[in-house]
């Protein structure tokens, strides 16, 4: 068992992917209503977002066991521009007080779901954000060792929705979608744990450098129908569906697929992804949103500049500054030597 490489260029193709497809679905026509491929798009990218961020923090921590400093870091990557924009948009909505100690601690997406305010999409990030905290807990308690209670977590929570019937979205009398809640949706994250824990396997990355080259678009077919509101037991198997997409293009020799996800497109929309998820709802809120679908289309055109435009300079700008401080703070923290509680 070795771990595998630090740096894993196609990944940032897949992430710059997660986010045209949650763009496109938030944002463009996909076709006709009753198709509902906007939900379809939208859910994909999520997924393979979450899928990421989950392989990304549990290579984190199979290398390095210091909690402070994976808190620290991730803290720093994530909040600054999420507090910044919740600010805004809470502020300029006029969201009661009440909403928002749920909102800037991150539990928003769980009943009473306080999450009207042009960050409805933060749910996900609600997600992403209790499973740091919960690693970083694992971790502390159990050292290295306790990174093998991710599958478990991962099959515990889909049994969970099998066993409460829940596929397509399932919205309570309120009006508020059951699956945006932690308890059924992070076997999502939890899955992308599972592929950094089994690529630690050098048999298994050998054998997934022989895999058949259709392999990647078979998975993506069967994704695609899993994210579909249709998708039926489908969606149960989605989170590992997503992983497994992912994870059979990792080792794979150099082919076509490959070359496009290591390409400089896909890059720099993995560098501005979080920014563009972030800040995307707001530019086509309000006027920008309103009026008959080819009025609001076209100025979609208009929001999009707008988002590209802020998410650029929010990274360059804004979210730099913050991770290169977390990086400071952490390299101080590193050259201590930490207990190993393996």
């Amino acid at each position: 068992m070795t771990p595998h490489p630090t740096r894993i260029p196609v990944l940032d193709g897949w992430r710059g992917i997660s986010i045209l497809c949650v763009l496109a679905g938030h944002m463009l026509p996909l076709g006709p209503k009753p198709f509902r491929l906007n939900e379809m798009f939208a859910e994909v990218g999520l997924l393979l977002f979450l899928i990421l961020s989950g392989f990304l923090i549990v290579g984190m921590l199979l290398k390095n066991q210091n909690v402070a400093s994976f808190l620290i870091r991730r803290f720093f990557r994530v909040v600054p521009l999420a507090w910044l924009y919740l600010v805004v948009v809470l502020a300029l909505t006029g969201a009661p007080w009440s909403a928002w100690p749920a909102n800037v601690l991150f539990y928003a997406n769980n009943p009473p779901y306080p999450l009207g305010y042009l960050n409805g999409h933060f749910w996900s990030l609600c997600i992403e954000m209790q499973f740091y905290a919960m690693m970083a807990v694992i971790v502390a308690a159990l050292g290295k060792s306790g990174l093998s209670s991710v599958p478990v977590l991962c099959l515990s929570v889909t049994l969970l929705r099998v066993a409460y019937g829940i596929e397509a979205p399932a919205f309570d009398g309120a009006g508020f979608d059951y699956q945006m809640t932690t308890w059924f949706r992070l076997d999502d994250i939890l899955a992308g744990g599972c592929v950094a824990l089994a690529l630690q396997s050098v048999r298994l990355r050998e054998r997934m450098r022989k895999i058949p080259f259709w392999s990647p678009f078979a998975l993506m077919a069967l994704l695609l129908a899993g994210a579909h509101p249709y998708g039926g037991f489908l969606t149960y198997l989605k989170p590992y569906l997503a992983a497994a997409t992912i994870a059979s293009t990792i080792f794979r020799s150099d082919d076509a697929l490959q070359r496009t996800l290591q390409g400089p497109l896909l890059g720099y929309l993995a560098t501005v992804s979080f920014a563009l998820y972030v800040i995307h709802p707001a530019t086509y809120a309000g006027w920008m949103g309103e009026g008959p679908p080819v009025a609001r289309y076209a100025k979609r055109c208009v929001s999009f500049v707008a988002t590209f435009a802020l998410a650029h300079a929010s990274t360059r700008y804004y979210e730099n500054y913050w991770i290169s401080m977390g990086h400071r703070l952490t390299d101080r923290i590193n050259t201590k030597p930490v207990p190993n509680n393996t």
